[in-house]
């Protein structure tokens, strides 16, 4: 009876291992950043870190939490995370301001950072939607974006 329900459970668990969306998708993370990281090697970022640099980018000296709002991070991982850019010189991040704000931008060599990694990112871009093949990649794109949006609850 014990080997019967060792098996039972060998082939459950094998089940959640081929079937659960949270592990397929963080196994799918992993991979895909691991094809970023390495196009940005040269630069000195990881992919982490580079979409810090272009959510900075794009939107000019904003606020730590509005920053986080944006990456979808919340702030304890995101000031882990923007410790390096800061140590390396590519953010600035102002003393407190007013309501305690502390405001962030990049910094000259953060822009040239981004602007020297930005190839680099074209062509793991490339890379991955040659893997994911051309047909597939739009409706990735959009089943992504569909899971991460705050206002829609997942679990209805």
């Amino acid at each position: 009876m014990h080997d019967m329900d060792k098996a039972a459970t060998s082939r459950l668990a094998q089940n959640l291992l081929d079937t659960c969306m949270c592990h397929k998708t963080r196994m799918a993370a992993r991979a895909i950043t691991r094809t970023y990281d390495d196009a940005l090697r040269n630069t000195g970022l990881r992919a982490t870190q580079l979409s810090v640099l272009a959510a900075v980018g794009s939107r000019g000296a904003l606020s730590i939490q509005s920053l986080a709002d944006v990456l979808g991070m919340d702030r304890t991982t995101l000031t882990r995370n923007l410790r390096p850019l800061e140590d390396k010189g590519l953010v600035l991040l102002a003393p407190e301001a007013r309501h305690r704000a502390r405001m962030l931008e990049l910094t000259p060599a953060g822009r040239s950072t981004l602007t020297r990694a930005l190839p680099l990112w074209e062509d793991a871009q490339r890379t991955i939607r040659r893997r994911l093949g051309q047909q597939r990649w739009p409706a990735v794109q959009d089943a992504l974006a569909e899971l991460t949006e705050e206002t829609r609850p997942l679990l209805s």
